[in-house]
């Protein structure tokens, strides 16, 4: 699989890489190593957020503090953190289509259409939204 293009990766499946987890699909997988490799993976700045969120209200377990889980997932080969500038700050209030109002979702979106990049989630409302023809979404369940 050659592959030269930046993806950008939902919060979860950041997550489900860094603790092996079993949903995230073969696939997915196979091109997350790629991409690491090639340094054109990134996760949205509102992704270190999301994920001390969901540690502090007890719906994911890191194994250590927050900060100290998004510094070391931040520190891998080939990750990036993608910056949230005015236009998609701007452009995740004005998505095209019907997408919930969940903030992070919205921020990850329009940061993948404001640059471009293909999505790589397991996010049903996101894979319905990319169905749509909204963005380009790879599916993290495959």
């Amino acid at each position: 699989m050659e592959r030269d293009e930046v993806i950008l990766i939902d919060t979860h499946v950041l997550i489900w890489a860094i603790s092996d987890d079993r949903r995230l699909g073969p696939g997915a997988r196979e091109r997350l190593d790629l991409e690491t490799q090639t340094g054109l993976l990134n996760v949205s700045a509102i992704t270190p957020w999301e994920i001390a969120l969901l540690a502090d209200k007890g719906r994911i377990v890191l194994g250590r503090e927050p900060l100290a889980w998004i510094e070391a997932a931040l520190g891998l080969p080939g990750v990036a953190l993608a910056s949230i500038e005015p236009a998609i700050a701007v452009g995740s209030v004005t998505l095209p289509g019907a997408l919930h109002g969940d903030p992070a979702d919205r921020l990850i979106v329009a940061t993948a259409r404001h640059h471009a990049w293909p999505l790589m989630t397991a996010d049903s409302a996101l894979l319905a939204y990319g169905a749509e023809g909204y963005l380009e979404i790879i599916d993290a369940r495959q």
